[in-house]
């Protein structure tokens, strides 16, 4: 086998890769060194901006396979038919941690699937987790500045995160998820996934129904203890990627069920709590599961900053009988995600090879910006409409109008009959065991502990108090207790 010619950027051959250029053996180093320059300048900017969340990942590609027969609920044509099979990518990540985070922590964990449809990318980009801490997109950015580094200690302050959670009731239902026995999962292949918001599906006929996705892992949920994850992380902070690399290349190729649960949409507005807010689940007993196929996942990526470091979901990337829900934290993710994308990536990150559809031509007026690689041939023209045959729109809407009435500005949800920020915590906590229900304390209260103003900690009660009555209860105990030690 020969051996390769090392090259420059320009493609000319290196003649030394081992000694800089000088002025003379024992001179300094000359700036006509193009080779040294090219290096140092390109190694300054290999790394572009980390997420602000989900920056620490992992990812791999598969393909989803239906398995049941869906299209009386949606004309998505990868979902047509039995048997059809999507190419897919999945990024999973950690949410508060940065890009040197490790990976066994207590913390909900993104499930962002983007499958290479024929009819364009689609991404469903949810958590393991079925519901979230807020309900409305304007308390984002609060709510993720007080769970990352406080700005003068430069650490995760307790204060701050349970200081927020005073005083947003709604997360209780997400807290009692998060320090429970599934808030550390043992590795990315032994958790579920959820599309957590609520989507819209549009049939053929153009009936509408309102859809959750839900994805159970095949290998069986597994989740670690608080005093296992802080051994792992010592061991190796790459446990979760380490696991789903190793697995996939030993051919034990991790794979997951999705079920939807349907409501028409005609039922939404009558539902004894608004099926939109993110903060709480769909009772199975009012919209039980449905199976719809099975996603899994057989390749590991061959670089991981170009195709996991450089994926990029957004939730507004929908296909034909697929669209969104009035759902306030869906709809500002709307323009957050692929908002994010533009800045860390630049407006054509949508041709990276990872972002780029596979199944589907891509054949609009975009061009140039940064990165561009898509120009068209030369008769193109680049505005529309025009009279040189250049692509032109469909009419047709990917899923069903929704109505809206009402004045504009800022308005709290009308709230439903059953609409209250605490029930649904109290339903979880009572259906865990008594083992469960004992790691669950342990794991608030040695949190809640430790913060310094009592009017905080009085504020959180107050919530597990209302959630339900021994919660509320033993979690005070545990908190007074570990205070007076």
């Amino acid at each position: 086998m020969s051996q390769r010619v090392l090259t420059t950027e320009s493609g000319a051959p290196v003649a030394d890769n081992q000694n800089s250029a000088t002025a003379g053996a024992d001179g300094p180093i000359l700036i006509q060194d193009q080779h040294l320059l090219e290096k140092l300048a390109r190694f300054n900017r290999e790394r572009i901006p980390e997420r602000v969340v989900h920056a620490r990942g992992s990812g791999a590609y598969g393909y989803f396979e239906v398995t049941d027969d869906v299209t009386g609920y949606t004309r998505a044509d990868f979902l047509s038919e039995v048997g059809r099979r999507t190419e897919t990518f999945i990024r999973f990540s950690t949410v508060a941690d940065s890009l040197g985070g490790a990976d066994a922590v207590r913390d909900p964990r993104g499930f962002a699937l983007k499958f290479y449809t024929n009819e364009g990318n689609y991404d469903l980009v949810g958590n393991n987790t079925p519901v979230f801490f807020i309900k409305d997109p304007i308390k984002f950015p609060d709510f993720i500045h007080s769970q990352k580094r406080d700005p003068f200690t430069g650490r995760q302050e307790p204060d701050n995160v349970w200081d927020f959670w005073a005083n947003s009731p709604e997360a209780t239902h997400q807290i009692t998820w998060l320090m429970g026995d599934r808030g550390i999962p043992a590795s990315y292949r032994h958790m579920n996934g959820f599309g957590s918001h609520t989507y819209q599906w549009t049939n053929a006929q153009g009936d509408a129904f309102f859809v959750k996705y839900h994805f159970k892992t095949n290998q069986g949920v597994r989740s670690l203890s608080a005093e296992q994850a802080a051994a792992q992380v010592g061991k190796d902070a790459n446990s979760h990627q380490t696991d789903l690399l190793q697995a996939i290349e030993r051919g034990v190729n991790p794979s997951w069920t999705l079920y939807v649960q349907l409501m028409p949409a005609a039922e939404a507005a009558d539902y004894r709590f608004n099926p939109f807010d993110v903060t709480k689940v769909w009772p199975h007993a009012d919209y039980p599961l449905q199976r719809v196929g099975r996603l899994v996942l057989d390749r590991n990526p061959d670089n991981v900053f170009a195709e996991v470091e450089q994926a990029a979901f957004s939730p507004n990337n929908f296909v034909p009988g697929i669209g969104p829900s009035p759902d306030r934290m869906l709809q500002g993710r709307l323009f957050a995600y692929a908002d994010a994308q533009r800045y860390r990536l630049g407006i054509n990150h949508t041709q990276l090879p990872v972002n780029a559809p596979k199944a589907a031509t891509v054949d609009n007026y975009g061009r140039d910006g940064l990165h561009a690689t898509r120009y068209g041939s030369r008769q193109d023209k680049n505005y529309e409409p025009n009279s040189y045959a250049g692509p032109a729109q469909t009419g047709a809407a990917l899923a069903s109008p929704l109505a809206v009435h009402g004045w504009t500005g800022t308005h709290e949800t009308p709230a439903h009959t059953k609409d209250d920020d605490f029930f649904q915590a109290g339903e979880l906590y009572r259906l865990m065991s008594a083992d469960e229900k004992d790691r669950l304390i342990a794991n608030i209260a040695g949190g809640l502990s430790q913060v310094t103003r009592d009017d905080v900690i009085e504020k959180n009660l107050a919530h597990f108090h209302a959630a339900d009555a021994d919660y509320g209860k033993r979690v005070e105990e545990a908190v007074r207790a570990l205070r007076e030690d």
